[in-house]
């Protein structure tokens, strides 16, 4: 289908009005903020033009996020998994027309958009589970007839800024849990991907409405520089979380650790696949080409390195390259589409970049690399995915690229392999592919991989949501959606319960009154 009449209709389909107002609290709004365009990168079309927010938008926006932060940590939880039950029931009905929405904007493919939203199904079935069990603990106390335990308390209003890559299934990761913990929740969705925020805010507002709920989810758009301060400096917002880039995270996470606040942060990964000569091959190259290729290499999770044994090197480069050479680019509507577009020009430019670089530090390019041009790639946001012989002190290699580029490097011995593995200052996801176990325990154990995430024999490339989400070293330390991420979003409280007639103090004091 071409991508503005497939547009046009899915706009119509929606309720997206060509002029949309991008803020939402209660009710849609807009009071003076700039106007933006959501620009698909399929084509160039020009999907949609936003509303942003002003000042005096964000600002009503946070006041009603408190208010409602008032009523609902008033609501038992297993109410406030209901409402999230609720939603995710409502996405599955609109699963094709959400995911399509994501496709045009954000250039997935049509399975990859319907994956996202299947996701923050996924996470909606998994937060009404979590909503019952928000455990506390009995804690063993010293002084006689005395009990201690634990509870968690809601928060408050929390902020979720997201990225254009995931442009709905982050924010679910963050925003359905926090609703069951009690918080309310202010989404500030990429200025690259305003509409699909906007569509997935409209389906939640038709829950809530049909259910006279709360309304405890906000909407506001704009630039990071314009919003993303205003939330990084405020201090109704206790917590906020931020899935960007290292240099922008780190000036908002230095903004709200100088008012006490909290962070979630998801930064930078440079994402790496050791391969050994006791792998299954066939397995290896799948994960690795996926994880390369996959969202044109635009995902955090993408495998920007492959680290393969030198005595199956030479076998294993020219098997990826015949993949490679096998791999569709090109309109990622299209049935048989692997490889969609970059997101603007900006991104293609960083992608030319980072090849003219690897090659001046001595990289050599083996494949791919140029920039796509014809009828069939009219946005020039389209590229063939890049491979290129690396060596680990170069510079280009410990930064990310968020652009389909795989640096490859050979290695010896298990050890010199996990050297290259940690060698660089992002530390989110790592993969290895071995039928060896002790190779296994090695990768695994503490002075193995030294990343959040770490897979054998599957690929870097996505997440399961039951597991905690996150990384460590520059990638930030946040920790998304599964296992107990949840105690994030809540405050911790010690509990003292004196049930005796008599006042013992700790730790054995002696107080006369």
């Amino acid at each position: 289908m071409e991508a503005g009449k497939t547009a046009s209709q899915l706009l119509k389909e929606l309720g997206l009005e060509k002029a949309n107002f991008g803020t939402y609290s209660g009710e849609w709004h807009s009071e003076g903020g700039e106007e933006i365009a959501s620009r698909s990168p399929i084509d160039g079309t020009v999907l949609a033009k936003i509303s942003t927010s002003s000042e005096k938008d964000y600002e009503q926006v946070v006041k009603h996020s408190m208010d409602e932060f008032r009523k609902w940590r008033e609501v038992p939880p297993p109410k406030r998994g209901e409402l999230i039950r609720e939603i995710g029931n409502e996405l599955r009905k609109e699963k094709e027309r959400l995911g399509m929405i994501v496709s045009l904007e954000v250039g997935k493919t049509i399975t990859e958009g319907q994956g996202e939203i299947q996701e923050m199904i996924d996470v909606a079935d998994f937060a009404t589970g979590l909503s019952r069990q928000l455990y506390g603990l009995d804690i063993a106390s010293e002084r006689p007839e005395h009990r201690m335990s634990e509870q968690w308390q809601p928060l408050g209003p929390i902020a979720v800024i997201s990225s254009f890559n995931f442009p709905s299934s982050v924010w679910s990761w963050n925003s359905f849990v926090a609703a069951v913990c009690g918080d309310t929740v202010i989404w500030k969705p990429s200025s690259k991907a305003p509409l699909t925020a906007i569509a997935v805010m409209r389906v939640v507002e038709r829950v809530i409405k049909r259910l006279r709920a709360n309304e405890i989810f906000s909407l506001v758009t704009g630039s990071g520089k314009k919003i993303g301060d205003l939330i990084a400096s405020d201090q109704r917002i206790p917590l906020v979380s931020f899935t960007g880039s290292i240099p922008t995270g780190k000036g908002l996470g230095e903004k709200v650790a100088s008012r006490f606040g909290r962070t979630i942060l998801e930064l930078g990964g440079n994402n790496a696949a050791i391969v050994s000569e006791k792998s299954d091959m066939e397995i290896a190259l799948k994960g690795v080409a996926f994880g390369a290729l996959a969202t044109a290499g635009q995902r955090c999770t993408t495998t920007r390195r492959a680290i393969v044994n030198e005595k199956i090197y030479s076998t294993f480069v020219s098997r990826l390259k015949e993949i490679y050479s096998s791999v569709s680019v090109g309109n990622p509507l299209e049935p048989g589409t692997l490889v969609g577009p970059l997101i603007d020009e900006e991104a293609v430019r960083n992608f030319q970049g980072a090849i003219k670089k690897a090659q001046k530090e001595g990289g050599k390019l083996i494949y791919g690399g140029k920039v796509l041009k014809g009828k069939n790639f009219q946005s020039g946001n389209y590229v063939t995915p890049a491979l290129i012989e690396a060596n680990p002190s170069m510079n280009i290699v410990k930064e990310e690229t968020f652009a389909p580029i795989l640096y490859l490097f050979k290695y010896k011995s298990l050890d010199e392999a996990l050297e290259i593995h940690n060698s660089v200052p992002q530390g989110l996801s790592s993969a290895m592919f071995t039928n060896d176990l002790r190779e296994e325990w090695e990768f695994l154990s503490a002075h193995g991989s030294d990343c959040g995430l770490a897979n054998v024999n599957t690929g870097t490339a996505g997440a399961e949501i039951g597991g905690a989400f996150g990384g460590e070293k520059q990638t930030g330390g946040g920790r998304e959606s599964g296992s107990d991420s949840w105690k994030l979003y809540m405050r911790r409280q010690t509990v003292t319960r004196n049930f005796g007639k008599t006042l013992p103090l700790a730790q054995g004091v002696q107080f006369r009154v």
